[in-house]
């Protein structure tokens, strides 16, 4: 129980203390000059003795730490360890003990970092194993300090709002330490974020991509001085910008935990320099951002395939996004999403040539655009079936699901 080894030092003073008194108290004694006889006067026999007991000192500390708790407790009060202390020591030990629990025994949603939307399953399992664990370690200290052992003591300020989850396998076992330094470090990106763009809103300026992809490389750096090079990189496959554009444009592809570190391993450096020196207008800027928006394509089509990089392409125009959030909402075969955007396209683009045909009076742009509407009812029917079509056009799209919580201006 690591939280027990702090009392070593404590006795050992005590000890040192006592021993230290008790040669002061030799020491002090009147020596006896060499004529003086050692044998006590008559008059002294008759007295009563003082036995002086001294208690041994050089006990181990595996006579105080027991692995059952009262009895550890029990310990502890015989030593004359103060009440406070002793909470704090057993609540140190079992919050650690409980630490421990959720890490090793709980499978959280965002162990899934590959994934553009958390398993409903996996979040109300881990929410469920996270609560029991909860009642499990507060019963555990209500049975062992009472009742009251939560009773604020000196309330603590509230901890920073860091945005990120130190849990799974390689995060959630990082030291205490390496844990602290990374809240550190992104309650100050997020500190100088927050103060960045409120000094932009109050000057009427916008936002400046450069300096946001600045502070965010900054943050990088900072994260690679407290981690390994295999812990950087998990940090990164969770938290950086890069991989959260890239759970979005996945979204409905069903990629693999494989796929999505092959397509970040070979994305994330393009995306550096697209962000931090391919950021402005000039002529050679363009044209070098679109050479590595065209190599990030390449890398792209080669893991995925042509096939399922066809549909990558299709998920980044928002009609297609719509009608495939559409259709799963709806339950509606795969196979009809493709077709239906296509109806959906169509429809789209004769409604921006009329809304745009400065020829057309506003009363006759009104009837041509119904006219699209219909038709377009029309064709879904014809796919989809009209119990199909109508169910379709009155659906709303529901938001997408959130992602780990890290807003996306603070990624590293």
């Amino acid at each position: 129980m690591a939280a027990r080894k702090w009392l070593i030092v404590s006795l050992g003073v005590n000890a040192l203390l006592a021993l230290t008194l008790v040669w002061r108290n030799t020491s002090s004694a009147p020596s006896q000059s060499p004529s003086t006889s050692a044998t006590p006067p008559a008059s002294w026999t008759n007295q009563g003795k003082t036995n002086l007991v001294v208690r041994r000192q050089n006990f181990t500390w595996h006579e105080v730490e027991s692995d059952d708790y009262a009895t550890y407790i029990g310990n502890l009060r015989d030593l004359g360890c103060p009440e406070s202390t002793i909470r704090d020591i057993i609540v140190a030990d079992v919050d650690q003990l409980y630490a421990h629990k959720r890490v090793s025994d709980v499978a959280s949603a965002d162990h899934q970092w590959w994934r553009s939307d958390p398993d409903p399953q996996a979040l109300e399992d881990a929410s469920t194993a996270m609560t029991a664990l909860e009642t499990e370690r507060r019963a555990l200290l209500s049975r062992l300090l009472g009742a009251n052992w939560d009773a604020p003591q000196n309330p603590l300020p509230p901890a920073p709002r860091t945005g990120i989850s130190l849990s799974g396998p390689v995060l959630g076992a990082l030291t205490s330490e390496k844990k602290q330094g990374l809240y550190e470090i992104t309650a100050h990106a997020q500190s100088a974020m927050e103060s960045y763009m409120a000094t932009q809103e109050a000057i009427g300026k916008p936002l400046d991509t450069l300096q946001l992809a600045r502070m965010r490389q900054q943050t990088r750096l900072e994260v690679a001085q407290v981690l390994s090079p295999a812990e950087m990189e998990e940090f990164l496959l969770r938290y950086s910008k890069t991989a959260q554009d890239l759970r979005e444009e996945v979204r409905g592809l069903n990629v693999s935990s494989n796929e999505f570190r092959a397509l970040f391993k070979a994305r994330d450096p393009i995306d550096q320099q697209l962000d931090l020196f391919y950021n402005g207008s000039a002529a050679g800027t363009l044209k070098e951002r679109e050479k590595a928006l065209q190599q990030r394509e390449r890398v792209a089509k080669e893991i995925l395939g042509a096939e399922r990089f066809a549909t990558l392409r299709l998920s980044r125009d928002p009609i297609f996004a719509e009608t495939q959030e559409r259709a799963q909402q709806l339950g509606m075969p795969a196979e009809t999403v493709l077709p239906v955007y296509e109806i959906n396209q169509l429809s789209q683009k004769t409604a921006t040539r009329i809304q745009t045909d400065a020829r057309l009076s506003p009363e006759e742009k009104a009837a041509a655009l119904q006219a699209v509407q219909e038709e377009q009812q029309k064709s879904l029917e014809k796919l989809l079936g009209p119990d199909w079509a109508s169910r379709y056009r009155t659906a709303t799209p529901s938001p997408a699901a959130p992602l780990p919580p890290v807003p996306e201006q603070y990624s590293p």
